[in-house]
């Protein structure tokens, strides 16, 4: 399909930016929200089919309406993304890159014989959403956000392992709170014996299946103590790829920002946004390359980053009989912290930001 990704973000517009300030706010215990789904008023949907996208539309209905023989629910035709909008303390409000979200949707589409969404219909599509829902967008200073969660999947009558006829791009939102309720704090994880992705496969793309796959990892890591599994690489077992459903990454004594470089793992926005802070903001040098198991000791501190936590600062690694402890279990590092202080900052425009990494929602 036709690269539509290079579309300028910061050129897709609606009417004059929205102030927060102006909508009276959701009854809602701002102070104790969590990661749950709170029903908002208007979603986006739209429809592919013989094609070509209609136009979308809002609606209020939160339930699908599908054929029973849809490849998303037979074969996993289907891809997301996860993305948050911001309140700023002028009223204002952020979306972070989604020029980005767009791009990395394209190529999950790519990968899964499905339709593109236009990266300026991705980017209409999400600030409609919120704009729709301005009420639910937790305050400034409250640490909340707003988690729009935009999704394609396949549908129509089918029964064959084929791409579908028909397809439905949707995005959702849900107020959610800091994922840090006690300050940003390091979190444990243990190296899993089972695989994330196949060479080759799909887990560069974000595809449900790759999440399905992790649950019982997950499971497994929590019932002995742990935030989490690390998954190391499927054809050697030696290089650290990803962390649960993040990226990894490190610094080394001599103040070096390292991240691993595979085929097998999603780019996260997150990741690809601190490789840039940590070079032009803090002068650090950066490297995507091989993280090797083995060599832990190499590095003084770690975190796992994504859109949810933004970074989750990494304790210690639990390998076989061996714990390594980074910085420490209980205090974060100081350049993991300054990374997410720059970065949050940055996404709630409390920090300038570099170039075409915000867009206002119109």
């Amino acid at each position: 399909m036709t690269d539509i990704s290079t579309v300028d973000a910061s050129t897709v517009t609606i009417s004059q930016p929205h102030s927060s300030r102006l909508v009276e706010k959701a009854d809602i215990d701002w102070a104790n929200l969590g990661f749950n789904y709170i029903k908002t008023d208007l979603r986006y949907i739209a429809h592919w089919k013989d094609g070509a996208w209609d136009q979308g539309k809002l609606t209020e209905d939160n339930v699908l309406h599908i054929a029973e023989g849809s490849t998303a629910v037979h074969y996993g035709q289907q891809c997301f993304e996860g993305m948050k909008a911001y309140e700023c303390a002028d009223g204002s409000v952020n979306l972070f890159r989604p020029d980005m979200n767009a791009a990395r949707m394209q190529r999950s589409c790519d990968r899964l014989l499905m339709p593109q969404v236009p990266t300026d219909m991705f980017i209409d599509a999400c600030k409609q959403v919120v704009a729709a829902n301005l009420r639910f967008l937790p305050p400034s200073g409250t640490g909340g956000t707003l988690y729009l969660r935009p999704y394609l999947i396949g549908v129509g009558d089918n029964i064959g392992v084929r791409t579908a006829p028909e397809f439905i791009f949707a995005v959702f939102c849900v107020p959610v709170g800091p994922y840090f309720k006690g300050g940003l704090a390091p979190v444990n994880f243990i190296v899993s014996g089972y695989d994330r992705a196949a060479p080759n496969g799909t887990g560069a793309a974000k595809v449900g299946g790759n999440y399905a796959a992790s649950l019982l990892p997950n499971h497994e890591a929590h019932a002995r103590g742990f935030g989490d599994c690390v998954y190391l690489d499927p054809e050697t077992h030696t290089k650290i790829e990803e962390v649960g459903s993040a990226n990894f990454f490190a610094i080394t004594h001599d103040d070096r920002f390292v991240t691993p470089k595979s085929p097998s793992i999603l780019a996260s926005i997150t990741r690809q946004s601190l490789l840039v802070l940590a070079r032009d903001r803090l002068g650090m040098e950066v490297e995507e390359g091989d993280v090797f198991i083995d060599n832990l000791a190499a590095y003084k501190e770690a975190g796992a980053c994504g859109t949810a936590a933004v970074i989750t600062p990494i304790g210690g690694i639990q390998h076989n009989e061996q714990f390594h402890v980074f910085h420490s279990e209980t205090e974060v590092g100081p350049v993991v912290r300054r990374l997410y202080e720059e970065l949050t900052g940055v996404q709630f425009g409390e920090r300038e930001a570099p170039e075409g990494w915000i867009v206002k929602v119109q």
